[in-house]
């Protein structure tokens, strides 16, 4: 295979790191939300192969990761693996002869999970709606107010999902091994950004990459972009489950020559 088709790899240097990163089990949900499927009725096969794609996203990304999404991934090919077995074959000790289902361990921790990521979730809305209740004002809140501009669950992986939406526009590029010339940096595509969204304006994500024409391009937007919201330039939201994600650029991180302001 001639190696020199390939692109080369983008900003060696520039590794991921972002606080709001989540774990294996916040991604496994993730999935499974998607799929709208009751958790006890889980596809390993399908979603061992959606979880493969997204470390492979992750790994383009250069997004470091713990070892526990690695672990993950183990768990889910053995899983799988046990599932590939005639019944009369699987591997069982004395201990967890009552689970038949090679899945169970897997969906008990899915269950379990859910129950606190839920109660932190009720607990964090009930914070932030006391937050806006003052004992010397007898005013009753009103919760449509309080409940507007935060729609729930959205995280990196709505994110990392619509990037790889983008990006498979270009798999065909990558498949007939065309060769690009890579002249995109991060630090030129924040610039870009921030010249391109003014302060205080929304953008739909899809638009950012309505002119790109080559996977490094895509690849180091995408980059830039989660670095501007690890540095609060940018928030993100959606309207709607899996629908169309919407960026809002701050104001407050502006100076006037639209450059990143210190943080």
């Amino acid at each position: 295979m001639d190696m020199a088709a390939f692109p080369p790899p983008v900003e060696d240097a520039y590794t991921v790191r972002l606080d709001i990163f989540e774990g294996p089990l916040d991604l496994l949900l993730y999935l499974i939300r998607k799929e709208e499927v009751d958790i006890y009725e889980i596809s390993i096969e399908r979603i061992t192969r959606q979880y493969l794609e997204y470390l492979d996203t992750f790994r383009i990304l250069n997004i470091e990761l713990a070892g526990e999404f690695l672990v993950m991934a183990a768990n889910l090919m053995y899983i799988k693996s046990r599932m590939l077995l005639p019944r009369h074959e699987q591997i069982s000790d004395e201990e967890e002869s009552e689970d038949d289902d090679p899945r169970w361990d897997l969906i008990r921790q899915l269950v379990e999970y859910k129950k606190f990521k839920d109660a932190a979730q009720l607990l964090g809305q009930r914070e932030a709606e006391q937050g806006e209740l003052f004992a010397h004002i007898p005013e009753t809140p009103r919760p449509a107010e309080l409940a507007a501009g935060a729609p729930a669950d959205l995280s990196i992986f709505d994110l990392i999902r619509a990037f790889q939406n983008v990006l498979n526009r270009f798999q065909e590029q990558l498949e007939l091994s065309v060769i690009i010339d890579d002249a995109y940096t991060v630090g030129g595509q924040i610039d870009y950004l921030l010249a391109t969204v003014p302060p205080g304006a929304r953008v739909r994500f899809s638009e950012l990459f309505a002119e790109a024409t080559s996977r490094p391009e895509v690849i180091v937007t995408f980059l830039a972009l989660l670095e501007l919201i690890r540095l609060r330039h940018f928030t993100f939201r959606q309207e709607s489950i899996l629908g169309e994600i919407e960026l809002l650029r701050s104001k407050e991180h502006a100076n006037a020559s639209g450059a990143i302001a210190p943080v």
